[in-house]
Parts: structure tokens; C-alpha cells; sequence
């Protein structure tokens, strides 16, 4: 890998480990505001928003400049978001604007893979670059878990430095002010990304035609036989991941009565089975062997539903494991076959950016089915073997329909045999 690879994935892992810390320090800091269970899922709704409606002019935005320097200025973005919970803005709103950063993130992010690697290397490249979110997830998870544990939020809090009056007074504070140097870290190795030298067409400015640009990118890769797969698996995954962050939180206190910072592990243990899916992956499945795994998301969803069988956290762990490794290994040859189809039919930044749309209107769908179900006082146990089931479900939909258009493109290339 070249070395501006290393770079990108430095900067990808402070800003991935912020991120997931501050998730649990907003929950905590709607616990401490006694906001109702239904609220909580919604903090990942409202960072996931941006990137449905920002989804027509982030990848204009990360084609038009450098990509390295559109992760600077979002980084900022984030710091920003971040900053307004210190100003007791509502953890919803303040979240929603990291969001906004994230959201700009993300097609600079990926896009830039494709522009400093050739093709045969972007299994490899997001192998690494999902087992190195992953393990940010993990750290993240953990550390947002231990900043609101009062032990070491007191322990922060009890660092006095001289003639220095920091305003720094609650553990929400002190919590957030760890996370923002995180921030401040990955923005700072955003500086040292190299320039690919990658050049676009013009980038359209005016909002109407962005939009038309957009529609137009959204339909070029869902038409695409082997595009429309992959999309749908990835839009699939990051649905059913997003809610079942909060589904094992739930299932954490209610069945392994396990309170916030200790559930926020069981995440943690969850992302390193991911972490280990995507690593054999990168290893031991090639671009062109990438649509072999589907299988593994039926199983994955079957393998979720055992968890309302469980009640020890001894058992809790090994099983996480196991959903998070048949996550990653399906997941990580489904990104890197997207991200090449959309490099080949659209361009770097449009073609993340529709995968975004995507994705994320999945995870608003799943998260607000989620609230709802949470607001009805459904039991926690008969919510995860409906999203098991529909994960398995859907996951043997596309299975079909990728095996209708094999078969239609085995007859075409038959009569074009026929002809010659």
C-alpha cells in the first residue's frame, strides 16, 4: 500500500473512535436529562439524516476540492457539533450537526481509496479500513463507556492545572473535552494526506441541477446488475447494524442486567468479531469472488435471533463475536465491489455518496421502527427475532434476484455467441 494510504486510515480512526465515544456520552447526557428509552435511538437517526439530505452536494463537494482537505474542514465540523453540547445545546441537535460533518466525511473518505489504488487492492484497502473503524468502534465504545463512569469522570475532573481556569465543572464536560482533542488529533493528520492529483469535470453548483446530477447517479448504479446487489446488501447491513447498536444495549440491561458503561462493551465485543470478519476477508476473498458471501448475511440474521436464548454474559460475548465476524466478512467484499462499480460507471465522490443516501435512509427506516417499537413497550426479546428474521429474509430476496440476473446474462451472452 502506498503510504498515503497509512495516512487516511490514521485520520479514519481518530475521527471513527470520536465519534463512537461521543454516542454514549449523549446517551448518557440524555439519562442525566431524563429523556424518554424512545429517544435514545434517535440520536443515531438525527446523525444519520444529514447524509440523506446531504446527499446530492457531499459528493459534488468531495470531487471539487482535494480529498484529504475536505476531511479537515468536516473534522472541524465535528469539533464544532461537539462544542454545542458544552453549550447545552439538546445532545439531538448537537449530534445532528456531527452528523453533518460525517456526512461530508464519508465521500472524501472512501473516494479517495479508489483514487490512490488500483482495483485489485480495494478488498484489501477496506479490509483494513473496516477493521480499523471497527477497532475504533470498539475503543470508541469503551472509552465513551469509561468517561461517564463516576469513578474516572471524577478523576478528570479532579486535574487542576495552575492559573488555568478551564469552565470545566460536570463529568458530561469532561467527557466531551477528552473527545474533542481526539477530534482536534484527527484533523491534524488530515493536514499530511497526500493529493492524488485526481481531476473531475466541473462541478455543478446550482442545488437544482446537483439534485438532477444525483438522481441521475442514483439510477445509473441501481440499473447496474452487479451495482443494485451490492447496494442492497450494504444499504441492508448498515440498517440492521444501526439498530442493533441499540438493540444490544437494550438486551444488555433487560436480560444480562448489565448497566450503560458496561452494556457499551458488549459493542465493543460485537466490533471485534467485525473487525476479524473483515481482515479474513481482505485475505482470502479477490474483487471477483466478492458476490460468494451473500449466503453469510442469511446466516447472520438466523445467528442474531439466538441471542434471545441467552442470559449470561459469558455466552453474550462468544455469540457477538460470531454476528460481528459473519458481518465483516460479507460486508467488506460488498463495499469494495460497490466502490469499484461506482468508480467505473460514475466518479469517487458521486458514487460514495448515492451508497450514503442509501444506507443511511436504511438506518432512519430501521431506527425509527426501532422508537416505535420501544415507545409500544415491546419485550426486547420479540424485537430480535423480528430483526433477525428480516434480515435473513431479505437477505434471500437479493440472493434471487442476483441469481435471476446471472441467468439473464448468461442468455444474452449466449445469443451474442448465437450471432457471431
Amino acid at each position: 500500500m502506498k503510504r498515503g494510504f497509512y495516512t487516511i486510515m490514521a485520520a479514519q480512526f481518530f475521527s471513527s473512535l470520536a465519534d463512537n465515544a461521543l454516542l454514549i456520552a449523549a446517551i448518557a447526557l440524555l439519562v442525566e436529562m431524563h429523556s424518554p428509552g424512545w429517544m435514545t435511538p434517535l440520536l443515531k437517526l438525527f446523525f444519520a439524516l444529514s447524509y440523506v439530505l446531504l446527499a446530492a452536494f457531499v459528493g459534488a463537494l468531495a470531487d471539487a476540492f482535494p480529498k484529504g482537505k475536505v476531511m479537515l474542514m468536516t473534522s472541524l465540523v465535528k469539533i464544532a457539533g461537539c462544542a454545542m453540547m458544552f453549550a447545552n445545546v439538546h445532545p439531538l441537535l448537537a449530534y445532528a450537526v456531527v452528523g453533518f460533518g460525517a456526512a461530508a466525511y464519508s465521500p472524501a473518505k472512501y473516494g479517495i481509496l479508489t483514487e490512490l489504488l488500483p482495483p485489485e487492492k480495494l478488498v484489501a484497502a477496506n479490509g483494513w479500513i473496516e477493521g480499523l473503524t471497527v477497532v475504533s468502534i470498539i475503543l470508541g465504545t469503551v472509552l465513551g463507556g469509561a468517561l461517564i463512569n463516576p469513578q474516572i469522570s471524577t478523576s478528570l475532573l479532579s486535574i487542576d492545572m495552575p492559573f488555568v481556569t478551564t469552565g470545566i465543572d460536570t463529568s458530561a464536560e469532561a467527557a466531551l473535552s477528552v473527545i474533542m482533542v481526539i477530534y482536534l488529533v484527527s484533523m491534524l493528520i488530515s493536514r499530511y494526506i497526500p493529493d492524488t492529483g485526481a481531476v473531475y469535470a466541473h462541478q455543478e453548483r446550482s442545488p437544482i441541477k446537483l439534485i438532477a446530477d444525483f438522481n441521475n447517479c442514483f439510477k445509473v448504479l441501481w440499473r447496474d446488475r452487479i451495482g443494485q446487489i451490492s447496494l442492497a446488501v450494504t444499504t441492508l447491513f448498515w440498517g440492521a447494524a444501526a439498530a442493533l447498536q441499540f438493540i444490544v444495549l437494550k438486551w444488555a440491561e433487560q436480560s444480562l442486567n448489565m448497566p450503560l458503561d458496561k452494556a457499551a462493551i458488549l459493542q465493543g465485543v460485537t466490533a471485534i468479531g467485525v473487525a476479524a470478519g473483515a481482515i479474513a476477508a481482505a485475505r482470502f476473498v479477490p474483487l471477483q469472488k466478492s458476490l460468494s458471501v451473500l449466503p453469510l448475511g442469511v446466516c447472520m440474521g438466523l445467528v442474531v435471533m439466538t441471542m434471545t436464548l441467552v442470559t449470561d454474559v459469558r455466552l453474550a460475548y462468544p455469540l457477538l463475536i460470531v454476528i460481528g465476524g459473519l458481518s465483516g466478512f460479507y460486508l467488506v467484499p460488498m463495499n469494495a465491489l460497490l466502490q469499484h462499480r461506482g468508480h467505473v460507471l460514475l466518479s469517487a465522490g458521486h458514487s460514495i455518496a448515492v451508497q450514503n443516501f442509501n444506507e443511511n435512509l436504511s438506518v432512519l427506516t430501521m431506527l425509527l421502527v426501532y422508537a416505535l417499537l420501544v415507545k409500544l413497550n415491546v419485550d426486547v426479546d420479540y424485537v430480535i427475532l423480528m430483526f433477525g428474521l428480516f434480515v435473513s429474509s431479505v437477505m434471500l430476496l437479493i440472493i434471487r434476484k442476483h441469481a435471476i440476473n446471472q441467468r439473464q446474462y448468461d442468455s444474452l451472452w449466449m445469443i451474442g455467441e448465437a450471432k457471431h
